[in-house]
């Protein structure tokens, strides 16, 4: 015959079970915040896009969290900085917002520095920003996005190396870039005089009720300092409201 005292011991060890499990289901859920489903889709690959191909990272950070889009490549020259995004913010966990990153991959005519060719006659860097135009525009504008940030570099011809800037002159672009760089040690706020890719992407975008700025790069900062910038963009955008 079972005793009464063990009966209760039993009882406790079941409720101490029960609690357990419950416990590390909890963790379990919490820890899938991060761990969502990221995955990699071709937007295009058509043997007749003979410029380049269009792809995407998708679902990055938390899938709960408000959508933001990150572009890169819409300049080849320029990889470099493209390379840094793509390497540091699928691997980052605990973000607020869920992030998609769409890859221009130009193929034809992409050049080098030094080619003698000035960065704005490259004919390379027109064929990003057609493929932008193109693909990656529809799919920002219908994406139901509140933010998109255009990651490019530079050669250090402008008063600032590492800065962003709105195409426009006002609205919510223009708040969101300041904000980035009030938040930022190595960011300022400064806007080119002019800026070619802007008619292909972000100036239809932030005119059509998407806001969108540039995330600028020194293209010759050592990698440990791209890396550096790089996060603090990362986590500053990450801190933003919506």
């Amino acid at each position: 015959m079972i005793k009464k005292e063990h009966i209760l011991i039993i009882i406790l060890l079941i409720i101490i079970s029960a609690f357990s499990i419950a416990i590390i289901s909890l963790n379990s859920a919490d820890n899938n915040t991060d761990s969502n489903d990221i995955y990699r889709e071709v937007l295009v690959n058509d043997s007749n896009e003979t410029s380049g191909t269009v792809e995407v990272i998708r679902n990055i950070g938390n899938p709960n969290g408000k959508r933001i889009a990150y572009v890169v490549g819409v300049h080849p020259l320029e990889n470099e900085t493209h390379k840094t995004l793509v390497k540091l913010l699928p691997n980052m966990t605990n973000l607020n917002y869920c992030y998609d990153i769409y890859i221009i991959n130009v193929t034809e005519d992409i050049g080098y520095y030094g080619d003698g060719l000035n960065n704005y006659e490259n004919p390379g860097r027109q064929n990003g920003q057609n493929l932008a135009q193109k693909y990656v525009y529809p799919e920002i504008l219908n994406g139901n996005y509140e933010l998109a940030i255009d990651v490019h570099s530079n050669i250090g011809a402008y008063e600032y190396k590492t800065f962003v800037f709105s195409p426009v002159k006002e609205g919510k672009s223009v708040d969101y870039a300041n904000q980035v760089a009030q938040n930022c040690k190595n960011i300022t706020y400064y806007a080119p005089p002019s800026t070619t890719s802007g008619p292909y992407l972000t100036i239809p975008l932030n005119e059509n009720g998407i806001p969108a700025f540039y995330y600028e790069e020194y293209s010759f900062a050592p990698q440990d300092v791209k890396d550096e910038h790089m996060l603090e963009l990362i986590n500053a955008v990450d801190n933003l409201n919506f």
